[in-house]
């Protein structure tokens, strides 16, 4: 005769494992109902949904446009204009204007323009920065470079005079690839003018960091920006 199996015993449940499963089941429950009061409010309120869209929306198109500036910043500069500072001094006084204006273009000014000539009233390139602010630039070219006359006071008086009450400058600048006198500088500090001399000039131009990064006390960003 063949022997019966033993029958199987079933562990019973602990009385810990029961209240784990118990608790586990009421959280699930919480849960459910708390959702279920949010859908019915949400569905009272519709406004609130609508209002969480629009915000999401408004972010959405704010990351959209930050990419878009920072891919267009980043195609700029990867143009890499250089300008040596002998090349500089082999430039006629208005290709040394145009030099200028293409530098400002490579730091992401789209808008930079040459006006200078008769009657420029001190303002030989005009240019908008990706932070909204006006700059308004004044250029003293000296062929013998810093054998050449310096950049004195009444440089900058023209340009303080007519930078911000004429052109609306934020910022204004006068560039040279020569010197400029210790009473000028001083000048222009007061005046909260901003001076590149010829060794600026010579880190900006054949480099890659825009003219903002090399002044001091630059007028704060109009507008946000993804620019590093």
């Amino acid at each position: 005769m063949s022997r019966k199996r033993p029958p199987i015993r079933r562990k019973k449940r602990t009385g810990k494992q029961q209240q784990e499963r118990d608790a586990r089941m009421l959280g699930l429950l919480v849960t459910a109902g708390v959702v279920v009061m949010v859908i019915r409010w949400l569905a009272a309120h519709q406004w609130v949904v609508v209002l969480v869209l629009a915000l999401a929306a408004v972010a959405a198109a704010g990351w959209l446009y930050t990419r878009r500036q920072q891919l267009k910043w980043e195609a700029v500069r990867a143009q890499g204009l250089r300008y040596h500072l002998l090349e500089l001094d082999d430039l006629h006084h208005a290709r040394f204007e145009d030099a200028i204006r293409e530098l400002m273009r490579r730091d992401g000014c789209t808008n930079a323009v040459r006006v200078g000539g008769g009657g420029d009233l001190g303002a030989d390139v005009k240019a908008t920065d990706p932070y909204g602010r006006r700059w308004v630039i004044q250029c003293k070219h000296r062929r013998n470079g810093l054998a050449g006359s310096p950049v004195g006071t009444p440089d900058l008086q023209v340009l303080n005079g007519t930078a911000r009450p004429v052109h609306g400058a934020d910022i204004a600048v006068i560039v040279t690839n020569g010197r400029v006198t210790a009473p000028a500088a001083t000048f222009a500090k007061q005046q909260r003018l901003h001076v590149v001399d010829r060794q600026t000039l010579g880190i900006w131009a054949s480099g890659s960091r825009p003219l903002w990064e090399l002044l001091q006390a630059v007028p704060p960003p109009r507008k946000p920006t993804a620019l590093p």
